[in-house]
């Protein structure tokens, strides 16, 4: 499985502290705008729109940063969080859990059981969001 750059050759490069983040959502218009977002931040950034595919990503990529969707097709992001968390590479990559349709207690403590460091609510302030990243900046960017 290819994980191109997605389709936007005019991204910025990559800088000093940038982090390598895949973000898998279905929904391909909130992931692109995110991918967006995060690039224009500087990072170095992937999506996918499917649970099945996320360890295939994760494997190929090495994010630094996941960013899961909890309710996709194929796989739910709980179940995608459990498996990446067996794969045995303790607190890498830093895992965000976000949903729309999963808002109460319950929710946010199967994201806790499954590994998830962080879990946000749709529509998330991306303000937050780039505040969880921030104190994960690498010192410098990593070589390939």
């Amino acid at each position: 499985m290819a994980l191109p750059a997605d389709s936007d050759d005019c991204a910025p490069p990559a800088t000093r502290g940038a982090l390598r983040i895949l973000v898998a959502d279905d929904d391909h218009d909130a992931a692109l705008t995110l991918a967006l977002l995060l690039k224009d931040e500087g990072h170095d950034v992937r999506t996918i729109h499917s649970g099945r595919t996320v360890i295939g990503a994760v494997i190929i990529f090495d994010p630094d940063v996941v960013i899961l969707d909890i309710h996709m097709p194929g796989q739910s992001g709980w179940e995608a969080a459990k498996a990446i968390r067996e794969r045995g590479k303790p607190g890498r990559p830093v895992l965000i859990g976000i949903s729309g349709r999963y808002k109460d207690r319950v929710a946010t403590r199967l994201s806790e059981i499954a590994g998830f460091d962080h879990y946000l609510l749709k529509p998330y302030d991306t303000g937050k969001l780039l505040a969880l990243l921030a104190p994960l900046r690498l010192p410098e960017r990593r070589t390939s």
